[in-house]
């Protein structure tokens, strides 16, 4: 018993790790630009997983699985990496993050969409309830608001769009790779390609050169050491922890994400936000808990609470 608390402990830090990784992203992006700062996490944070998870050879893997699951990994990698970057502010930048987090409910509607199996009504609820917090925390203090949503996205609406359409593509990616990966895991050749994609971006932009100073060098080993910690914390946690547990508590990333990343951040965020976070993550548990299959295994419980995170 005490051995499963302490390895589903290892699961609960790999959490908490991932969830600081958003404010990481825009401090680093803040410090050497939105792309050269991407590009240089994504560098470092590809060191560490090698480190820490070796380099697969690409002969395991499927020609599909890696080329489409990889282009859509670096996809919504990118996409997510230059909607945090370019935020005008720090608050928006957590706006970012709460609409990537409507991929869990987008993962349910595919599968849902794609399935032939009798589907429990109350997932469309469900999702609705996740768009809602989207629009409730994006709308600001004045309560929904049409006309609010649209001013504050027209702002900014490529990053808007790039954080909206990056969730449309995880939810394709995740339901993709449950059907052709066959428990695969390319992940550090996905991370690799991302890194070499967004500095090829970086040296077609118009992107000034970049500073490393003392202050972007700690935050970018920081981001990478909660990448690798968390990964090698994570492996470890389903080998022997509580899957059923972690997979709940993988669903309440969005709230320790936006609480930590304020904390990082330095960030007073309002109660209508935090209804709105808290919308999307009770309307993603739900979409999951309404829809989940019970594992037959525990590699295949492992694999179910992955495609959460």
């Amino acid at each position: 018993m005490l051995k499963s608390h302490r390895y589903s402990c290892y699961g609960i830090t790999a959490i908490l790790l991932w969830s600081c990784l958003i404010a990481l992203s825009r401090s680093v992006s803040e410090q050497l630009g939105p792309i050269g700062g991407a590009a240089s996490l994504y560098t470092v944070s590809s060191l560490l997983l090698v480190c820490v998870m070796g380099l697969p050879k690409p002969s395991r893997f499927s020609k599909s699985y890696l080329l489409i699951g990889g282009a859509l990994f670096v996809c919504y990698e990118i996409f997510l990496a230059l909607a945090l970057g370019m935020a005008n502010n720090r608050h928006q930048a957590l706006e970012m993050a709460v609409i990537n987090y409507l991929w869990p409910a987008l993962t349910v509607l595919f599968a849902v969409l794609l399935s032939d199996k009798k589907i429990n009504w109350l997932v469309y609820p469900s999702i609705f309830l996740a768009f809602f917090g989207v629009a409730w925390s994006i709308s600001g203090d004045q309560g929904l608001s049409v006309d609010q949503i649209a001013a504050n996205i027209a702002t900014n609406p490529k990053t808007y769009s790039m954080a909206f359409f990056g969730a449309i593509i995880w939810a394709v990616y995740c339901n993709y790779t449950q059907r052709v990966a066959k428990g695969q895991n390319a992940i550090v050749f996905f991370f690799i390609a991302t890194a070499v994609t967004l500095w090829i971006k970086y040296a077609l932009s118009d992107e000034t050169g970049m500073v490393m100073t003392t202050s972007a060098a700690i935050d970018l080993v920081l981001a990478g050491a909660c990448m690798g910690a968390g990964y090698a914390l994570w492996n470890t946690a389903i080998l022997g922890g509580n899957m059923m547990f972690l997979a709940t508590m993988s669903y309440f990333t969005p709230i320790f994400s936006t609480l930590l990343s304020s904390v990082i951040l330095g960030l007073s965020l309002s109660i209508t936000f935090w209804q709105g976070v808290c919308m999307v993550t009770i309307g993603s548990l739900a979409c999951w808990w309404v829809t989940r299959e019970k594992p037959t295994s525990k590699v295949s419980a492992s694999k179910e609470v992955q495609s959460s995170l």
